[in-house]
């Protein structure tokens, strides 16, 4: 995978705004946590039901239903975990807040976690990248995979050690559960557009596509983190 500095650079500018937009969404108070990820949520859902029109337009309403699973399920969970954060209280077991102080840090892990894996895997694909991973994404390879989650894993367990705001074995946990099921939702995501026939779900990001292409690894790593923190987490 050739290393593109113009579409870099486009890519690297409407991340930054987005990334500006998304702290400020998650950070400000639970309300805009909220707004975020429901404005979010309804425009996967607009982007998911037009590639099901295209996929099959005869039956594409219940396709459509999939997507209760694959975007509503997940955008709830991220709201959930949110609130964790900002009521001291999840949704399902009493997850205590004062108990575990650092489940406030954790959206902000998943995003990080993402953003990284994305990015250092297509710098390391670029760079070194030379094995496909698979033909529903030519542009990945295997170094660039590996990369991605290796580098994932390596900041967000050094922020943790350094600033203490979680245990580095949770950061770890967190992160590569994050790189490792964003990255199957990048692929499934991809495996939508091609049954489909469209390169992108939508034109929501300059260099990015839709909404679907920025968050279909979010919508596969939340249940992860979700069910590790509400089931796993001792």
């Amino acid at each position: 995978m050739a290393f593109n500095l113009q579409v870099f650079r486009v890519r690297a500018l409407t991340a930054v705004i987005f990334a500006a937009v998304m702290l400020l969404g998650i950070l400000w108070n639970a309300w805009s946590f909220i707004i975020l990820f429901s404005v979010i949520h309804f425009g996967c859902w607009w982007e998911f039901i037009k590639l099901m029109k295209l996929i099959d337009p005869n039956n594409f309403i219940t396709r459509s239903l999939w997507g209760i699973l694959y975007i509503t399920l997940p955008c709830l969970m991220m709201i959930d975990l949110g609130m964790i954060s900002y009521t001291g209280t999840g949704a399902w077991n009493g997850v205590d807040i004062a108990v575990f102080a650092w489940l406030a840090y954790v959206p902000i892990a998943i995003i990080a976690s993402i953003w990284i894996n994305d990015t250092m895997a297509y710098l390391v694909g670029s760079w070194l990248g030379k094995t496909p991973l698979t033909k529903i994404s030519p542009k990945k390879t295997w170094e660039g995979t590996i990369g991605g989650i290796f580098l994932s894993v390596l900041v967000i367990s050094g922020v943790a050690y350094f600033s203490q705001s979680m245990t580095v074995k949770d950061a770890a946990i967190i992160s590569a559960s994050c790189a490792v099921f964003g990255t199957i939702g990048d692929l499934l995501e991809s495996k939508i557009k091609r049954m489909a026939g469209v390169k992108d779900s939508g034109r929501f990001m300059p260099g990015h596509g839709g909404f679907l292409d920025r968050f279909d690894s979010l919508l596969l790593a939340v249940p992860c983190v979700w069910i590790y923190i509400h089931f796993l987490l001792q």
